[in-house]
């Protein structure tokens, strides 16, 4: 299954119904989760941008960051019935998505791991509802280089659930190394055969930003960062 990034027609002009991309972009640059300027990534490289989802830090802030999610998983249309989330950021975005399913009139069961397992109480790695015989949705804020993605599904696998997806906030849509061809969340979905749904990609973030004079200076520091890293 290819790389599945969901671009839906949204044309309302209600604040809490314009396309979900958008009102990610939006409520990252509020929560200064998105910020633009020099940054040295793991990686080695300047980025001109950082994204960082442990700046949704309040009720509100990632009440709206989970509507966001929702919108973009039911845009996707996956067939899923569990909601995981791989320690650590990505426990309280399961979380979060799960009340807003919740709210939409859908309880889902959340399940989420430690990243080191307990030996007293109930012991085990892993935390919440049964994972054996799921559907599972991944909830994760980005897919970096694929190491955490790859070891929580192989939690899911050895725990008896069937991976059926992964979401994630932002997909930065750039090369894994110099010589690769894909994305990292592009060789995941090749290599797992599920779908990887970006609430927003670098794409979005230049067009959000493209026609709007105060982040001209940006807009240009992103086109020469895709041109020189981006995945075709």
């Amino acid at each position: 299954m290819r790389y599945a990034f969901v671009h839906p027609k949204i044309h309302a002009t209600d604040p809490m119904t314009v396309d979900h991309r958008r009102r990610f972009l939006q409520l990252a640059l509020d929560a200064e989760a998105l910020r633009f300027g020099e940054f040295t990534l793991k990686s080695g490289r300047t980025s001109p941008y950082f994204f960082n989802a442990g700046r949704f830090d309040s009720g509100m802030a990632l009440a709206g960051l989970a509507a966001c999610y929702a919108d973009a998983v039911e845009a996707a249309a996956l067939d899923f019935d569990l909601l995981f989330g791989p320690a650590y950021k990505g426990i309280p975005l399961a979380t979060a998505l799960a009340c807003e399913f919740a709210r939409r009139g859908r309880d889902l069961p959340v399940a989420f791991n430690r990243k080191e397992a307990k030996a007293h109480g109930e012991g085990g790695s892993l935390i919440g509802a049964p994972i054996d015989g799921r559907r599972v949705l991944i909830v994760d804020d980005v897919i970096t280089a694929g190491t955490a993605i790859r070891e929580a599904l192989d939690i899911i696998h050895a725990a008896g659930g069937t991976p059926a997806g992964i979401v994630i906030a932002l997909d930065r849509q750039e090369r894994v190394r110099e010589e690769a061809a894909e994305s990292a969340a592009q060789s995941v979905a090749r290599e797992q055969c599920i779908p990887v749904i970006a609430v927003a990609g670098l794409s979005d973030l230049l067009a959000f930003v493209g026609g709007r004079s105060e982040f001209g200076v940006h807009h240009d520091a992103l086109l020469a960062y895709r041109a020189r890293y981006g995945i075709a």
